[in-house]
């Protein structure tokens, strides 16, 4: 069986909710806006279990990135 990737569950699982608020604000029949959301909180479980189980590795720390800096440790004098 193939193992699909964490970002395929991450993508599906947006836009099974972004589909649930364009559902609700077209005013579709409430059963249809409920299954969706069910199926939406399905993959949410689904995803965040394949995000913590993931064989991810990386060599990167705290100290080689922070949001407002770039990659890499400077050395400031």
């Amino acid at each position: 069986m193939m193992k699909l990737p964490v970002m395929f569950y991450v993508a599906v699982t947006t836009l099974l909710l972004i589909t649930v608020s364009i559902m609700v604000s077209m005013s579709l029949p409430m059963n249809w806006i409920f299954w969706v959301t069910c199926v939406g909180q399905v993959f949410i479980v689904i995803m965040v279990y394949r995000m913590l189980t993931d064989n991810y590795t990386t060599d990167k720390t705290f100290k080689d990135f922070y949001e407002d800096h770039p990659i890499g440790i400077q050395q400031f004098s």
